[in-house]
């Protein structure tokens, strides 16, 4: 039977407490997360610092619980109750994990939609809060998703970056490109090739080079723009397609 008692139980100082705990553990976590991110971020990879904020925090927010069973719903394990908590949440967890990598595309050396799946994962260990009777720490864990979503794009436009271009020249048949020449072109234009990036390949007696271009910091890397114009002189280049890293 629903009693107000029983609604209460959930708000009560030990579930309270348990709650605060957790946010803390968030917080501390989503710093950390996005401390290992910006690494990722300032080098140009795909996965940056929403990514590993999410990640980071939404596994912690699944360990702690666990910490404190005898405060899931509210205080109130049901007596015999027929299911482990525990082996629903792993299955979850699992299953939501599935679901995120349909969302994540590859094209070349361009990866897209893992902040996507990154917030599905969240999104769903934010409904196990709830579950468990965790509302507070569910709210915060929301809120702080909603806030490295929207925030953190605005903050790492001021902070040093290095900006990758993902490239791909195809030449004129018979035509055998120099790897310095290239790397000279990319030089001048304020670019490095990533070391072990560069892929070659021959389609019908054409050679097709794609490698990912990293600027040597925010600002000296020219625009795409610019680029372009600057691939569609180098000798032997018959097509080309220039892309920005996205995740």
């Amino acid at each position: 039977m629903l009693t107000q008692e029983a609604l209460r139980a959930f708000w009560t100082g030990p579930v309270l407490e348990s709650n605060v705990i957790v946010f803390l553990t968030l917080s501390g976590a989503l710093l950390l997360g996005f401390l290992v991110g910006y690494e990722r971020f300032y080098h140009g990879r795909a996965a940056g610092m929403r990514t590993y904020g999410l990640v980071c925090m939404a596994s912690a927010a699944l360990t702690v619980i666990a910490g404190y069973p005898h405060e899931w719903y509210g205080g109130q394990m049901p007596v015999g109750m027929g299911a482990d908590p525990t082996r629903i949440i792993q299955g979850i967890v699992t299953g939501i994990g599935f679901l995120g990598a349909g969302v994540i595309m590859k094209e070349g050396f361009n990866i897209s939609g893992l902040t996507t799946a990154a917030s599905i994962w969240a999104a769903s260990v934010t409904g196990v809060l709830v579950g468990v009777g965790f509302y507070l720490a569910a709210i915060l864990l929301a809120l702080l998703s909603a806030i490295c979503m929207v925030s953190v794009p605005i903050m790492t436009s001021r902070l040093p970056s290095r900006q990758a271009i993902a490239i791909s020249l195809s030449f004129a048949r018979g035509f055998a490109p120099d790897e310095n020449m290239i790397r000279e072109r990319m030089l001048k234009n304020g670019y490095e090739v990533a070391g072990g990036s560069i892929v070659i390949g021959l389609r019908e007696g054409k050679m097709e080079w794609q490698f990912v271009a990293v600027a040597f910091n925010k600002t000296s890397g020219a625009r795409i723009s610019e680029l372009s114009r600057e691939l569609s002189g180098v000798e032997g280049v018959e097509s080309f397609q220039l892309s920005h890293a996205r995740n």
